[in-house]
């Protein structure tokens, strides 16, 4: 186990005269000292520098590896995936899979959070929606997903899981906006309406409106939107070689 958590050389020393990281090493140590089926750790590798979390990590792969199980919270994203990641990142899938699936996370995670927003529409507003309408807007919600799914992807690829967050929240509320998504339909300020159908949020925000309404898309707007989602496939593609090539090559 000293060997494991890389303790061996620290074997003859007091633990009072240890550092921060290795105490830090010591105690995620001792929980497995006992051969638990099952280790719950919090913050495993706060205060650890970048050799003593990998060396960490690989211990509690290699516990993993011999049937145990580990529940565990961090708030290093990149690390809490990367037991897994390797593994996936290696396969000889491509990225045509992996993007799929995050897709189609984002589209389950869109429709729960219409949920609410639907229930209060439909008990405490006068909107109303025909059956075939409502059928034409879910199926409206899935095509519109992707684009901005793939601008996550490209985002999430490309920087740091902290930045990746900033970045986000800065570009997608001024992409909402100059959609027209905050005004309603053609009530946006002129510069916005002048400017709209380049950005992929007026295409999406259009198709939603003529699905429930009764709204002309703008062809514009509509061949706009393609062209975003092959762009955005195209960057978010190269931002998952990169990162690929950064971290599992």
């Amino acid at each position: 186990m000293l060997d494991r958590f890389g303790l061996a050389e620290l074997v003859r020393r007091q633990c009072g005269g240890l550092s921060g990281g290795q105490k830090r090493r010591l105690a995620v140590a001792l929980a497995f000292l006992g051969r638990p089926r099952l280790v719950v750790l919090d913050e495993p590798t706060t205060g650890l520098d970048v050799e003593a979390r990998h060396t960490l990590w690989e211990a509690i792969r290699a516990f993993h590896a011999e049937g145990g199980t580990v529940l565990l919270s961090s708030h290093y994203l990149e690390e809490v995936e990367e037991p897994w990641n390797p593994y996936t990142r290696t396969l000889p899938a491509g990225s045509a899979p992996r993007f799929a699936g995050r897709i189609l996370a984002g589209m389950v995670l869109t429709y729960l959070s219409l949920v609410p927003v639907v229930v209060i529409a439909a008990t405490l507003t006068q909107a109303r929606i025909t059956p075939g309408a409502f059928l034409l807007a879910l199926a409206t919600v899935a095509v519109v997903s992707v684009p901005f799914t793939l601008l996550g992807l490209t985002i999430g690829y490309a920087l740091p899981s902290k930045a990746a967050i900033v970045v986000a929240q800065l570009v997608f509320f001024p992409l909402a906006f100059g959609g027209g998504l905050l005004s309603a339909p053609d009530q946006a300020p002129g510069f916005i309406e002048a400017i709209a159908p380049f950005l992929p949020t007026r295409g999406a925000v259009e198709l939603m409106w003529a699905a429930v309404g009764d709204y002309s898309v703008n062809l514009l707007s509509l061949v706009m939107l393609g062209v975003w989602v092959v762009v955005l496939a195209t960057l978010a593609g190269w931002a998952y070689r990169r990162d690929e090539g950064r971290r599992f090559s």
